[in-house]
């Protein structure tokens, strides 16, 4: 039997829709084992963040140490890093073990408004880890961030994308939930061709987690051995079954549904 190993290296949600705990849901139903590498606890739930608490440096590297030196990892995504050093950490343990297909979601700030990653962060960011991505996966916000300028329209999208492959990045999916219009326009970008994954938009506002979600399903599937746009279509049919059959949770911005599309998919099978 052959074991597909996913790592995440990402805050933990207290509330479960997001980070670690809706990374490791994503692996089991995408059947890659998953793993976790804790950089921050956060006092969260579907209404915003009301602490963060990094974990030391020493703490994040010891965890990457103890599952790569004895599990290993086929894939990897990293969420909230919260810090430049945390940042550098990572990065540097990535080169060390020889790590690929590695996800970048370059989570900044929570569905609340909540800075998940310090301003400084940002340049370490795009020096240390970004250079090392099989594929990052900003929303609009967080690419306009890395770039420096603002993002309105698809030209500007499509500049932000060759930007950010430019830092040293193979590809980049550029999240368009952020914009307006019945339809969602995820534009890929892997240094030669642009493409666009287009799905009908679902007016709620249950979307705690989708990026964590999205980028954590690419990642369970580069495990796996799918091609990177492979990989980002099915995390794009797994993220829209998640947002599609809402689960209602909460009194803010709740969590996706992380069992959707396999129960969507046995459904089609019957």
């Amino acid at each position: 039997m052959t074991v597909y190993k996913a790592l995440t290296i990402a805050g933990s949600d207290s509330g479960g829709g997001a980070g670690i705990q809706a990374d490791l849901k994503t692996f089991q139903e995408r059947k890659a084992f998953g793993m976790s590498v804790v950089t921050a606890v956060t006092a969260q739930n579907t209404l915003g963040v009301q602490g963060v608490y990094p974990i030391p440096t020493i703490g994040v590297i010891e965890q990457i140490n103890a599952v790569t030196e004895d599990i290993g990892a086929d894939a990897v995504k990293t969420g909230m890093l919260f810090s430049s050093d945390i940042i550098k950490a990572v990065s540097d343990r990535i080169s060390y073990y020889g790590m690929r297909n590695i996800v970048v979601d370059p989570v900044m700030v929570a569905k609340g408004g909540a800075t998940l990653l310090q301003e400084e962060a940002i340049n370490a960011l795009k020096e240390k880890l970004i250079p090392l991505a099989t594929v990052v996966t900003p929303n609009i916000p967080e690419a306009e961030m890395i770039v420096g300028f603002p993002i309105h329209s698809l030209d500007d999208r499509k500049e932000a994308a060759m930007s950010i492959v430019k830092l040293g990045a193979r590809s980049v999916l550029m999240k368009g939930g952020h914009l307006e219009g019945d339809r969602v326009v995820d534009l890929y970008y892997d240094g030669s061709t642009l493409e666009e994954f287009v799905s009908p938009r679902i007016h709620t506002k249950h979307t705690h987690g989708t990026g964590c979600t999205l980028s954590a399903a690419i990642t369970a599937e580069l495990a796996k051995g799918k091609s990177v746009k492979d990989a980002v279509q099915i995390g794009k049919d797994f993220i829209h079954a998640a947002i599609e059959k809402e689960l209602g949770i909460g009194h803010g911005h709740g969590p996706t549904n992380h069992w959707a599309y396999n129960e969507q998919v046995r459904s089609e099978v019957k």
